[in-house]
């Protein structure tokens, strides 16, 4: 664990010392695919978790209104 540790230290060192530009190039380009992969196993086990606990959309089609359930607005004089 110690050289993941100095190994992430000597990284960040290296990415704070480097002009605006390339500092924000580098953490783009690190940062865009690691949010993607971590958006897709959230939305992956989340699906999983919904459909075990039969949450998921495809359990029952939404109800159509009808116009006699619309409720009336306003007053209803004319």
């Amino acid at each position: 664990m110690q050289r993941i540790a100095g190994w992430w230290d000597g990284f960040e060192l290296w990415v704070a010392g480097l002009p605006f530009i390339p500092q924000f190039l580098v953490v783009l380009v690190g940062m865009v695919p690691i949010s993607f992969a971590i958006a897709f196993l959230l939305d992956r086990s989340l699906r999983a978790v919904f459909r075990v606990l039969r949450r998921d959309d495809r359990t029952e089609p939404p109800m159509p209104v009808t116009l006699a359930e619309t409720p009336i607005l306003g007053s209803g004089a004319r």
